[in-house]
């Protein structure tokens, strides 16, 4: 059996992907940065950077299959150009080792926010959506790296494309900007909170819907893995109900959360340190990100379970390891 290659396994995404490949009995090949450790997986891992090309020919050579996972998933970067480099010059890195290997399939993991959303509604992989839809570099960056995805698959190249929602669960080791509402929360550090929503997913499930769109997915398609559209209230108050510990019941204006990510992503220009209020992520959370997975259902049989469950899944993980 051909390996298979899993960028970012090291990660939250990537990490869930590459666990359920080897329950399922494949031989995963992990690419990791050599400052990064892959945590309790039987994996081969092999070093290499998105940025660079030698290093991701090396890694693709022999693979059958590659699911290309890793991100540069910030909100904020002293450098916007490092989100460029790795989103889209990575991918571009990816598909074209993959195009030279002549792997069976590349599934590339985008994101919900390359989804366009019509106000008040739910988006779906036909809303009519542009780069200047994008808010922030990460994703611009994702978008444009969607895009170099299509143009190899209209060049045949087998690409399917995935666009998870918001992820929740266990292992979220960095934490990625969804994980970190939950952590905050547990650490009493969300005194409140805006108008917003989100779709909400089990991050085991999107690795689920993965192994889906590699299995039975069309070329050149893309796939929404989402679970359940929540407010931001409502969220909360599961994590409340999960956690024993009260939900914020201050609800921010926008206008006020907006001043905030202007005086804290000014101020992270000054210090270099990431701000506590983004201003990208103010930006977006302006509109609710409610979306429909039926797509994904319908021809890919994909059937997330409750958002529910990854949320206590995320809090019982932070707390066992020492987060809060």
């Amino acid at each position: 059996m051909k390996p298979t290659l899993v960028t970012g396994a090291s990660g939250f995404l990537g990490w869930h992907v590459a666990r359920l490949l080897v329950e399922r009995g494949h031989r995963v090949r992990a690419l990791v940065r050599p400052s990064s450790k892959i945590r309790e997986l039987d994996a081969e891992p092999v070093a290499g950077d998105l940025r660079d090309p030698a290093s991701i020919e090396r890694a693709v050579a022999g693979c059958g299959l590659v699911f290309h996972v890793a991100a540069d998933y910030r909100l904020w970067a002293a450098d916007e150009r490092e989100l460029y480099r790795s989103n889209v010059d990575g991918t571009r890195n990816v598909l074209q080792a993959a195009r030279h290997a002549g792997v069976d399939r590349v599934v590339y993991t985008s994101t919900v926010g390359c989804i366009g959303v019509p106000q008040g509604g739910e988006g779906n992989e036909d809303c009519p959506v542009s780069l200047d839809d994008m808010k922030g570099a990460y994703k611009r960056s994702k978008f444009l790296a969607e895009r170099a995805a299509l143009e190899s698959a209209a060049s045949g190249l087998p690409v399917i494309i995935v666009n998870p929602t918001a992820p929740v669960g266990d292992h979220d080791i960095k934490p990625t900007p969804t994980g970190r509402i939950v952590l905050d929360f547990l650490k009493g550090d969300m005194p409140a909170f805006i108008d917003t929503g989100l779709n909400v997913v089990d991050a085991r499930d999107v690795a689920v819907g993965q192994l889906l769109a590699c299995e039975r997915g069309r070329t050149g398609e893309r796939y929404i893995l989402g679970s359940e559209n929540l407010t931001l209230a409502q969220i909360l108050g599961v994590l409340a109900a999960i956690s024993g510990r009260p939900a914020p019941t201050v609800q921010l204006p926008y206008a006020v959360a907006y001043a905030a990510g202007m005086v804290t992503t000014a101020w992270a220009r000054v210090t270099g340190k990431p701000p506590r209020a983004p201003l990208d992520a103010v930006r977006m959370a302006r509109k609710k990100m409610f979306v429909s997975h039926a797509k994904a259902a319908r021809e890919l049989g994909f059937a997330p379970g409750p958002a529910e469950g990854a949320l206590r899944r995320a809090v019982e993980w932070f707390r066992a390891n020492g987060y809060c």
